[in-house]
């Protein structure tokens, strides 16, 4: 099982692909949304904003997401891992629902070119 700082490490670098990705992907990720992603085995919540490609001001909450964020996704710690060194395909895992993802239709959209 992974450990909380491993998560957390995974989401920094997650936030450093998006940072550095160009052309569609970094225009797909060019939103202002609020963000969650609930490690479900660890029952904490990461939470932050998703600002010209780049998260920001992540917080670490017990249990599922207080608040609704814009953009949620939902995973164990070991897919979170396995997802950002590029182990587990984004969208066979959320089609299998390994991995949750709620968003409004038009954030989906964009976002799809991520996936």
């Amino acid at each position: 099982m992974a450990t909380m700082e491993q998560c957390r490490s995974a989401l920094d670098k997650l936030a450093e692909n998006l940072a550095s990705a160009n052309g569609d992907l970094r225009s797909a990720a060019a939103l202002d949304r609020s963000v969650s992603c609930w490690i479900t085995d660890l029952d904490t919540t990461f939470a932050g904003r998703l600002v010209d490609s780049r998260i920001e001001d992540v917080t670490t909450e017990p249990g599922p997401p207080a608040e609704r964020a814009q953009i949620r996704l939902a995973m164990t710690g070991d897919d979170l891992l396995a997802l950002v060194a590029g182990e587990l395909h984004f969208a066979r895992a959320w089609g299998s629902g390994r991995i949750k993802l709620e968003a409004g239709l038009r954030d989906l959209l964009r976002l799809r070119k991520l996936l």
